[in-house]
This record gives C-alpha cells, structure tokens and sequence, in this order.
C-alpha cells in the first residue's frame, strides 16, 4: 500500500513540473512594456501590395491585420493642400471610412494594462476611434486638438480576460470622401499593478506616479479621456469624468511637475472632472490637501482649482506666469456616507499663445482622517 502510494507521488512529480514549467512559459510569453511589434508602423509593406498609399493586402503590414480602406503615409505626405505629418520616425497609418487595424497580443490573464498611441485629425470634422480589447470597447473623440503639431497621444485601459487579446482600432465615421479619417501611429502597452494606498493616505495613487506609458520622444503628455464609471483607468483608481473632453498626463522630464515623476494637468476646464471614490466613516472629520500651479508649459493667466468633497469644496486660486511653481490648497470635511468622492475641476478655461488649451496643475494629493492624527498626537 505504502509502495504504491510512492509510485503515485513519483509519477505525479514529472506532470506538476510540466505544469509549473509551462505557467512561467507563459507568463515569460506576455508582452513586454514599450512599442508593440511595428507599434510606430516603420517595417512596411511590400511595395506590390500598395496602391498609391492605399494597402491593399490584410496581412500587408507586418504584425498588424487592417480591413477596409486603410493608407500607408509617409512623412510629408500631402492630401490637396494639406500637409500630413508623422510625429516620429518615417510612417503612420490613417483609417479611412469604417476601416480597422489589430494585433494579437500575448497578455497575463487577470493583470491590467494601458495602451498608448498617437493620433491626428485630418478632413473629418468630428473624428473619433472605437479602441477595442473584448468585451471592453470605448469610443475615444479626437475632434479637440490639445497640440500646435496636430498630433495627441492617448491612452486606454483594460484588464485581460485571456492569455492572449485581440487589440483593435476601427474608425466608425463615413465620409463622403472614403479616405477622410484619422491618421495613427506610435502603439506602446504598459502592465498597470495594482495601485497601492500609502500611510497616512486614503486617496490611493494621489502622487500619479502610476499612470500609462509615456514615449520619450514626444514632449505633449499623454491625454486621458473621459471614461465610463466601470472602466478601468490609465490613473486608476481615478477617473475622467466628461463627455467629450480630456485630462492631461504629464512628466518632470517635458514639464515642472510639484512632486515627483509624474502629474495631471487640468486642460478642459469645467467640462472635466478629475475624480477618485474612497472609503470613509460617516460622522468623522477628514482634511484634504493638495498641489495646484502651472506645468511650465507657457500657460500663463489665471488659473483656479476647486475641489470638493462630501458637502464641502474649497476654491484655489492661482496665478501662472507659465513657468512652473504651485501652492498648496487643502479642504476640510466630515463624512457623510462609507464612501466619499473626491473631485477636482479647473473652474478657469485658459490657453497658450500658439492657441492650444492648456490648465492648472493637479498633483501630490492626500487624505487623512484629522480625528486619527489628533488621536496620535494625544498618545505621543
């Protein structure tokens, strides 16, 4: 009995390494941060699948399958009169009428992730792209343009139901002109753990240091667009609240940011809300601080953060000489429900003299309950 018992567990040891061997194969297999194979559209297709600009073949672009009417661009490239550019490197693609363009991607299961890309209006006046990763799907408006170049980049969150996803951008619009769409380029993914609260904060991911992935050749940020209340965001647990307009994701390396690596700049006025829900005791007194000022970007004026929470709000003013700098704003509430949402919105709409929008500041947030802290210093 006993001898068979040991066969068994010999037996079994060969097929739980096999087994273990196999999930680290797989996990080794999911796709690495950065530029998704032929992300920025460089290798190109062969020249006999090519019309003028137009592709012709589905698999005609390497690691990437397109349907509908979809060009190759060159750098420089003219429609008519107008000027089509690339934001790096020699190549885009655009996506004419109800044309798409995927790529399979070797994921985590379970895990979440942005998508970074760059997009560019061209002849359509109310452009926008359906982004794709089943079941989740969001319609992204890239009508308002928030550069003097033209191009913005954009990010997209989701969390992967499968080991491997399919990543799809399909431009919904029908023009009369069949080749009047968006033009792309520039895809990049990034892992998204899972945000963590740090001590004495409540607020989790207050400093935006957890944000999508950023190209460093590219010195506009990153927009964050308005998203549904179940989505999952590239700032989680944040979210952009809006019909319409975006929020911008910015870095110390392109811009002066008041803590840290990362920021959020507040670039739609009152037409965005930058929000975050959080646990909290009805009855309690909490205090809620913050960082407003100006990213450095030649956004001069004046500038006005409002923050509200439970039933209170505080109004911070500030004015920008567009050079960097902030000050410090801080609210005082009591809880009136377990959960608490914080909000924040530029109350001013201001822009830059090449006529792009621009806003405050918003950084280095945090939450305490005052009760707790009064409590501590009793002790001490």
């Amino acid at each position: 009995m006993g001898r068979g018992r040991e066969m068994a567990l010999m037996s079994a040891r060969p097929a739980a390494l096999f087994l273990v061997v196999c999930v680290a194969a797989r996990a080794a297999l999911a796709i690495q941060d950065g530029l998704l194979p032929n992300g920025n559209f460089e290798q190109a297709p062969n020249k006999s699948q090519l019309n003028g600009s137009r592709v012709m073949g589905r698999y005609a672009i390497p690691h990437w399958e397109i349907s509908g009417f979809v060009e190759y661009i060159g750098s420089g490239q003219k429609q008519g009169d107008m000027l089509l550019p690339v934001p790096e490197g020699a190549y885009a693609v655009r996506l004419g009428n109800d044309a798409s363009i995927q790529q399979r991607l070797p994921l985590k299961r379970g895990t979440h992730y942005s998508i970074t890309f760059c997009a560019a209006r061209t002849c359509a006046q109310t452009e926008q792209l359906n982004i794709t990763v089943a079941p989740e799907s969001d319609v992204l408006p890239i009508q308002t343009v928030y550069t003097s170049s033209g191009w913005d980049c954009y990010s997209w969150a989701f969390k992967a139901r499968h080991s491997t996803e399919t990543f799809i951008v399909h431009n919904p619009g029908v023009e009369e002109d069949p080749a009047c769409g968006p033009l792309i380029d520039l895809f990049a993914i990034k892992t998204l753990p899972p945000p963590q609260r740090l001590k004495d904060n409540i607020l989790r991911n207050g400093d935006f240091e957890q944000g999508p992935y950023m190209f460093p050749n590219t010195p506009w940020g990153v927009l964050l667009p308005p998203m549904d209340e179940d989505d999952y965001s590239p700032v989680s647990p944040w979210m952009i609240m809006s019909s319409t307009k975006s929020i911008k994701y910015v870095d110390s390396a392109h811009y002066k940011v008041p803590h840290g690596a990362h920021a959020v700049e507040l670039v739609s006025g009152l037409e965005t809300a930058l929000v975050q829900d959080v646990p909290t005791v009805p009855g309690r007194p909490y205090r809620l601080q913050f960082a407003a000022g100006d990213a450095g970007d030649g956004c001069a004026g004046s500038m006005a953060v409002q923050a509200y929470a439970a039933r209170g709000s505080v109004r911070v003013p500030y004015q920008s000489r567009g050079k960097g700098g902030c000050t410090r704003g801080a609210l005082d509430f009591t809880a009136i429900a377990n959960q608490t949402r914080v909000a924040f919105v530029s109350m001013s709409y201001n822009m830059k003299t090449d006529g792009t929008l621009c806003g405050p500041v918003l950084d280095d947030v945090s939450l305490v309950c005052t009760r707790t802290h009064r409590a501590r210093r009793l002790l001490l």
